[in-house]
């Protein structure tokens, strides 16, 4: 599902303690020649609250039915997020479709300064104190793959010394 991350590092569900934030419902309608057919399409952000992040999107005719499916499906696609005391290790930006986003760690005791989809996704992984900036669309299917786009590429500090084959203190120091 995600390419173009060279660090991506992908999860088992089995033995998390996972917990679901539904981000959006919308009514979809299908018109068909017997006039319109509603249904509904969820999506839903799962996350340890620990590092570990999923989305899924799920469409049924039911509400409920469409959460579920949502749940199942971001647990099939978790990954892990390097999360550095509380906040992110850098700033980041991210973009999908015509949403971006700007991601940029905070001091301890700040708080999660985002709103609607940026916050659920930053609140499911575990960041205790970010500040983010959402520009463009404001869909939120695409404003959650915005944010995913940018914590997908966050790079620990123990990954740039490992890929520049140098010390941390260096990575830190130089």
């Amino acid at each position: 599902m995600y390419q173009n991350y060279s660090n991506i590092e992908y999860v088992k569900p089995a033995g998390l303690d996972l917990k679901d934030r539904l981000v959006g419902v919308q009514r979809v309608t299908k018109v068909t020649k017997g006039g319109r057919a509603f249904g509904f399409s969820a999506i839903v952000v799962v996350g340890d609250e620990n590092g570990v992040l999923g989305q899924g999107l799920g469409k049924s005719k039911e509400v409920s039915e469409a959460i579920a499916k949502a749940i199942e499906d971001a647990k099939k696609n978790l990954v892990r997020i390097p999360i550095k005391k509380g906040t992110l290790p850098h700033e980041q930006k991210g973009k999908y479709g015509g949403a971006r986003v700007f991601l940029k760690p905070a001091s301890e005791g700040t708080g999660v300064i985002a709103g609607g989809a940026v916050r659920a996704v930053l609140e499911a992984v575990g960041v205790h104190n970010v500040l983010s900036k959402s520009q463009g669309s404001s869909n939120p299917h695409n404003v959650v793959k915005a944010t995913f786009d940018a914590l997908l590429q966050l790079r620990s500090p123990e990954t740039i010394a490992y890929q520049r084959g140098v010390s941390i203190n260096k990575v830190f120091n130089g």
